[in-house]
């Protein structure tokens, strides 16, 4: 209990520290301020996140956005999004045999901010994340991070797009899904001069004959008249 209330103690202490430096008058930090800020910043990040209730990693997420809006993209805030991407899935927790940390959400809140971050290292994650996860929302938003980075080394990107939509596709068709696909086929199109997938083109062509909603299913013929122009 003691370690408990003074690690509180400093938590606290430190994110009034943040909070106070770029208050200071209005000067600019110098580096050794700024260096202070950025790790103390991370620090409240990272243990805010590893608590162990849902509230407290949707603060950690609320820390997050603040920091990357600021342009403060650390390698240790993108660790911190794939551990909080994992929660519940790689990262399992149980107590009398019952999953306690199952939090959707912030396992979607967690790839879109990978997708802000946009590194190689970041892209690998959302990959996996799609792969592994079994919620449809958040594998949408994991769609979409990879759609708004662009990178598509030898396929990589969308044929585990594919992979996955193909998987719910056999079982239960998702809309947002598809239509999260289609957005993120498209943007990737554009960063790369076209789509050269053959199972990317067959998505497409699943999507647009498949048991999906009528504006879905004429995006997707949409995108494969454009991809003929590339």
């Amino acid at each position: 209990m003691f370690l408990v209330k003074r690690f509180s103690i400093l938590l606290i202490m430190a994110a009034v520290l943040v909070s106070i430096l770029p208050a200071q008058t209005g000067r600019q930090l110098t580096p050794e301020e700024s260096y202070l800020m950025d790790t103390m910043e991370v620090m409240i990040i990272t243990q805010t996140a590893r608590m162990s209730t849902r509230d407290q990693k949707l603060l950690a997420l609320d820390y997050i956005g603040e920091a990357i809006e600021r342009g403060n993209t650390n390698d240790e805030i993108r660790l911190t999004l794939e551990y909080l991407a994992s929660e519940g899935r790689r990262t399992v927790a149980r107590e009398s045999g019952r999953l306690v940390n199952n939090f959707p959400d912030v396992r979607r809140r967690a790839a879109r901010y990978l997708g802000v971050i946009g590194t190689e290292e970041a892209r690998q994650s959302l990959i996996q994340i799609i792969l592994y996860e079994n919620e449809p929302m958040v594998i949408q938003e994991a769609i979409k991070s990879l759609g708004d980075i662009g990178v598509n080394v030898n396929n990589d990107t969308v044929e585990a797009i594919a992979w996955v939509v193909t998987r719910f596709d056999n079982l239960n068709p998702d809309n947002m899904m598809a239509l999260a696909t289609i957005d993120a086929f498209e943007k990737i199109a554009k960063s790369n001069n076209g789509l050269q997938s053959t199972a990317a083109i067959e998505m497409l062509l699943r999507i647009s004959t498949g048991y999906y909603m009528t504006p879905v299913r004429e995006r997707a013929r949409q995108l494969l008249l454009e991809l003929r122009t590339y």
